[in-house]
């Protein structure tokens, strides 16, 4: 094997930026917090009812997802019908839709005088009551998690092998028996580990409190950090909260770790056609009713975005200089944190690879990873308070707004980037190492000979989704952002909180299509037209 003197170089560079960036806001919290007493704040009345409800919310929200997505992934794993490989595909949509786009479309169906108000209306039924509060938050979530749940139901069902499929119609089974006998195992084996990702993610869900939460009584532990930051200026407070969300973000992140799986392949033969359960006319009736449930919830928010963005004001509102300033920034801060984030993801997999791979020392590798995914368990919010509370003694950190933004966006999306390419990294290792060296191909020539051919693909799709990643978040922004340093996502906040739809509108739709943008450009840009099959 050749000898490579300077493996560990890279990822002590990429472990030294990532820990400057994430453990020392940790530290400046712990210290912050020292000042005071934490036992006092965890006896403050109204610090137990935000504990309360975040937990409360995050056990509602996921308990209605599921509830929904059981049934539903039951009823299109029985059925094939047009379209069908679209409406999954677009539940995969709601893990990369901006949250407070989606916000805004269900805001336009839901809200005062949203759509569904309007169908009252016009049937003298009595009209929807506010969307604000506790049932707004719960309908955002179940929007974003209940596609997100199906997905993983559905496929949990598709792994059982047809064998037992054909065994089962050949018994007779009714739907209840395939139901306790095939599916209920093959779905409880993902269960838990879905039941504490979706807590985890409507536990530290940030702009959806932010823009639906409607005030105090509906406020989570990271709007409640927001607020004792920005409108408060309490830092004590904020630290405190900080490290409170913190452990409680540990705690769901073990758990999910403890009961999460990979998830089970497709068998390559499933077909509804198999299932002895799928002729019946109760079957049909009740599968249809399902599957038009899941896309009444789903599709109306989607298409009122783009409904409502195409409307007459649309040519003036897309001449207002502040919405393509806010564009420019958004643009700017997603391809820095995008780079950012795929630099230290491979420089962070140059050298776990080799030790991985050549030097067969898994544990380090794994530790090293595990650095990576350090923003797992500091939420964006913690980890921009942490930055606030460490830099505001020594620079203006509205000033350098711009950049801190950039840096907990590419943190937070170093998780996924490093997830898309560790695997073909660790391919080519296996694959090409000993061709490599036995014809002498090193350095900047196996770069452009080997690494790029095959790692042109991957190193597209991390890129475009850390971008996308970055583009929809306000989290970070709603910390450093202002006047001067607007994104659409801050923009359109600002435009829902003012009640500006008309123009929030247009600027939903923009946001909307400057994802795709990114996608498709990096994807056939950088990707290739012919990276696709390699």
């Amino acid at each position: 094997m050749k000898h490579r003197p300077l493996w560990w170089l890279p990822a002590t560079v990429a472990t030294l930026l990532i820990l400057s960036g994430a453990i020392a806001p940790l530290g400046a919290l712990l210290l912050q917090s020292s000042d005071s007493s934490l036992s006092m704040t965890l006896s403050d009345p109204y610090i137990i009812h935000v504990i309360v409800f975040s937990l409360k919310q995050a056990t509602l929200s996921t308990l209605l997802s599921l509830i929904l997505a059981i049934p539903i992934a039951r009823a299109l794993a029985r059925r094939s019908f047009p379209g069908r490989s679209l409406l999954l595909r677009l539940f995969g949509l709601s893990l990369v839709l901006p949250v407070i786009v989606a916000v805004y479309g269900i805001v336009n169906v839901y809200g005062h005088d949203g759509w569904l108000n309007q169908l009252l209306e016009l049937l003298q039924l009595p009209r929807w009551g506010s969307l604000y509060g506790l049932q707004g938050i719960l309908l955002a979530h179940v929007f974003f998690n209940m596609p997100l749940c199906t997905r993983m139901l559905l496929q949990g069902i598709e792994s059982i092998p047809s064998n037992n499929w054909r065994l089962a119609s050949q018994l007779g089974m009714s739907s209840g028996m395939i139901f306790r006998l095939l599916e209920w195992p093959a779905m409880r084996s993902q269960l838990c580990g879905l039941i504490s990702l979706v807590f985890m993610l409507c536990f530290t869900s940030f702009a959806t409190v932010m823009a639906l939460g409607g005030g105090p009584a509906s406020t989570t532990l990271e709007v409640a950090i927001f607020q004792a930051l920005r409108y408060n200026f309490d830092l004590q407070s904020a630290g405190q909260l900080a490290l409170i969300q913190l452990a409680l973000t540990c705690v769901v992140l073990l758990v999910n770790q403890w009961f999460n799986k990979p998830l089970p392949s497709s068998a390559d033969s499933y077909s509804s056609q198999l299932r002895p359960d799928r002729h019946t006319l109760s079957s049909k009736f009740c599968d249809s009713l399902l599957i038009l449930l899941g896309i009444l919830i789903y599709l109306p928010p989607l298409l009122a975005i783009v409904i409502s963005g195409l409307n007459l004001q649309l040519v003036k509102d897309l001449m207002h200089p502040v919405l393509w300033q806010a564009c420019w920034t958004s643009l700017k801060i997603a391809v820095s944190s995008g780079l950012l984030s795929l630099l230290l993801a491979v420089l962070m997999l140059l050298t776990t690879r080799h030790l991985r791979i050549r030097m067969q020392c898994r544990l380090p590798a794994t530790l090293l990873e595990s650095c990576g995914s350090i923003i797992l368990v500091l939420p964006g919010v913690v980890l921009s308070t942490g930055l606030f509370i460490l830099l505001m003694p020594w620079l203006d950190v509205f000033g350098v707004g711009f950049y801190l933004v950039i840096l907990v966006n590419a943190l937070m999306a170093l998780p996924y980037t490093l997830r898309t390419l560790n695997t073909p990294m660790q391919l080519l290792v296996q694959n090409y190492d000993k061709l490599c060296d036995s014809l002498g191909i090193t350095g900047l020539r196996r770069l452009r000979v080997i690494e790029w051919h095959q790692l042109r693909r991957p190193i597209a799709i991390a890129l475009s989704l850390g971008m996308i990643l970055s583009v929809g978040d306000l989290g970070a922004i709603a910390m450093f952002g202002s006047d001067q340093l607007q994104t659409l996502p801050y923009l359109l906040y600002l435009q829902l909180g003012s009640y500006q739809t008309q123009h929030g509108a247009a600027t939903a739709l923009i946001l909307l299509l400057l994802c795709f943008f990114i996608f498709w450009c990096v994807e056939k840009g950088l990707g290739g037209q012919n990276a696709r099959d390699s």
